[in-house]
């Protein structure tokens, strides 16, 4: 299976291995694809445990973007600008048969020894 933030690379040797071992990122680009792979893969427990403790939803919030997860078709990550704390995306999607866009500029930081994504501007 190719990997959703990177077509070009095979999900086994790239976000797996952030998603079965999340202390394996080494870097905020890095978990964020990893999070993007995860929003494809409606893989909410990944997406949970890379969310900083202070900023995470709910457990009802997290049913619900489980939920709109499965209902949209993911298309493309596109990296726009990235440094040590900070990456600035586009995530295209389909829902209802519409093309939408993601465009966000996320802040990552390291909690408990690993990556987490803390707070989008």
């Amino acid at each position: 299976m190719k990997c959703p933030c990177n077509p070009t690379e095979l999900y086994k040797n790239c976000c797996q291995k952030a998603h079965k071992n999340i202390y394996s990122v080494s870097s905020a680009e890095q978990l964020m694809r990893s999070r993007y792979s995860a929003f494809v893969l409606a893989d909410i427990k990944y997406l949970h445990k890379s969310h900083h403790s202070s900023t995470r939803l709910s457990k009802k919030e997290y049913k619900e973007l489980e939920k709109w997860t499965k209902s949209v078709k993911w298309i493309n990550l596109e990296i726009v600008n990235a440094s040590e704390k900070n990456v600035a995306f586009k995530a295209y999607f389909m829902e209802n048969g519409v093309i939408d866009t993601i465009i966000e500029d996320s802040n990552f930081c390291l909690e408990n020894n690993y990556w987490v994504y803390l707070n989008a501007k």
